[in-house]
């Protein structure tokens, strides 16, 4: 699919949908406890029904309403539907679900698509191994046998949170209790926060010991709950940084008081000199001049790309520091930022860690790439509302924001859409 859009005003007002991030975890908090419970706020995103069907292939059984889905959780893990499952794309549902289809001690087969198994799953890899269980990687699937069980678990915190908040999800049903060690440097703690806090809202309790340790204690139960799913701020920093580089719109649907590491957008938008306000349950970014701020990735890296279109439209070069989990998301979000802001006039220079945009020279382009990979094309999208221009391979926003471009249309932009 191509996207054109033409220059074009922001107005108006948007509603933000629902984060992934938290419907990951509530649908899996739910499929996990012997009974109903309703998950309201739902945006079928492709990740999220590879969620859902996975759930279900444990022996969940889910209900999909327009927004809502009613979730009938399992009683154990005796009622495996089917030992193939497809994750499509999602990194959070291969790497939550890992450890919790080891307790149906079954052989499993896991798959994917594009770069999903290409992606790092050492962690994994190294603690099936030392536990004597079966771990098995190649290009076209992941194969796994045996229960993980309780104990002592140390993993690297400076890969992904995801490895931590999979455990997480499993550990608390075992016998035994059960710690957790993150060994420094611990990146995206906010994530592994949002995991507690759903799992406490599904009756499952998690401590800090310290900075680096969590203690779980085992023979737990998931009770039944009903949740609503909050806004995405990871979706939110899209709209935001239309509102600086662009015009101010009112950003609907967030919770001022989330959570959520990708908070810090609003953090960061401040820094290069915009005015954010929330009033009456909405989000107001206004900017009269954007200068250049330094911007760590440590604990928000799905901001990067989107950040890259602010760095561009900004007085002065934008540093940007722990980027290297950039390199390892659906594609490498360096270098495909780097080429389509080449092709806007701002020239980006990398290291393995860090990297600069020199910004405020931003010009018309035409045809840009979306590199498979639906943060890219939004970026993109959102740097072509002031310069105009195309972007090919705009399918992948299905992956986590089916109405993106809707969105853009309800914020002032003209987009029109080419299969």
């Amino acid at each position: 699919m191509k996207a054109v859009i033409k220059p074009s005003k922001a107005c108006g007002s948007v509603k933000i949908p629902p984060s992934k991030s938290m419907a990951h975890r509530a649908i899996i908090c739910a499929a996990l406890a012997d009974g109903k419970s309703v998950i309201s706020n739902i945006d079928y995103s492709v990740d999220i029904t590879t969620t859902i069907e996975c759930m279900r292939r444990l022996g969940a059984e889910i209900e999909c309403g327009a927004d809502t889905v009613t979730v009938q959780g399992i009683k154990n893990f005796d009622g495996l539907k089917d030992n193939n499952i497809e994750c499509n794309e999602s990194g959070s549902t291969l790497r939550f679900l890992i450890p919790l289809f080891s307790l149906t001690g079954q052989k499993i087969t896991f798959t994917g698509k594009n770069r999903l198994l290409k992606r790092p799953q050492k962690i994994y890899a190294d603690l099936f191994s030392e536990k004597g269980l079966l771990f098995a990687q190649d290009e076209e699937k992941i194969q796994i046998c045996g229960a993980v069980p309780s104990g002592e678990y140390t993993l690297t915190g400076g890969v992904s949170s995801q490895f931590v908040s999979g455990l997480l999800f499993t550990l608390p049903l075992l016998d035994g209790n059960s710690k957790i060690h993150i060994l420094p440097p611990f990146e995206s703690r906010s994530y592994i926060d949002l995991t507690i806090q759903m799992l406490a809202k599904f009756g499952i309790n998690i401590e800090w010991e310290d900075n680096l340790t969590l203690n779980i204690r085992g023979n737990q139960k998931y009770i039944p709950h009903n949740e609503t799913v909050e806004g995405d701020f990871s979706q939110f920093a899209f709209f935001g940084v239309l509102s600086a580089v662009n015009g101010p719109i009112r950003i609907l649907g967030m919770d001022p008081h989330s959570l959520q590491g990708d908070k810090q957008i609003l953090d960061i938008l401040k820094a290069f000199g915009c005015r954010v306000s929330f009033d009456d349950g909405a989000y107001t970014v206004k900017a009269e001049k954007l200068s250049a701020a330094p911007i760590d990735l440590k604990n928000c890296p799905d901001l990067g790309p989107v950040l890259c279109t602010l760095a561009m439209f900004s007085k002065g070069d934008t540093h940007i520091t722990n980027i290297s989990r950039l390199r390892i998301k659906e594609s490498d979000r360096v270098a495909a930022m780097a080429a389509e802001c080449a092709k806007m006039g701002c020239a980006v220079t990398d290291t393995e860690n860090e990297m600069t945009i020199q910004g405020g020279f931003a010009k018309p382009v035409q045809a840009l790439d979306g590199w498979k990979d639906h943060r890219i094309v939004m970026a993109c999208a959102v740097a072509l509302s002031v310069l105009g221009g195309e972007i090919e391979g705009c399918e992948a926003i299905t992956k986590s924001y089916p109405s993106f471009f809707e969105d853009m249309k309800k914020a002032g932009i003209e987009v029109e859409l080419y299969d």
